[in-house]
């Protein structure tokens, strides 16, 4: 079952916004109304970064063995800077 978002016309928002935010902080969407009509909705942020700290992508990414060689660096200087 799909939960309605709570709906608050113009004027309803206007007046309590900040308890509005405080709602769509702890995760709830809001629905803002002209004459009935939904024109806007808010929604949380997600801020959330899924690293869980220094060596987090260890395995997963694959380096060639001349990643860092002065040839290639030299071609990269030349893609920024030229």
């Amino acid at each position: 079952m799909t939960e309605v978002a709570a709906q608050f016309n113009i004027h309803e928002a206007k007046t309590n916004l900040s308890r509005i935010i405080e709602r769509v902080e702890h995760g709830e969407e809001i629905t803002i109304s002209r004459a009935g009509t939904p024109v806007a909705k808010l929604v949380p942020f997600n801020r959330e970064v899924r690293r869980t700290g220094r060596g987090s992508l260890a395995g997963r990414l694959v380096l060639a063995d001349d990643w860092d060689s002065p040839e290639v660096n030299a071609a990269v200087a030349e893609d920024f800077y030229s």
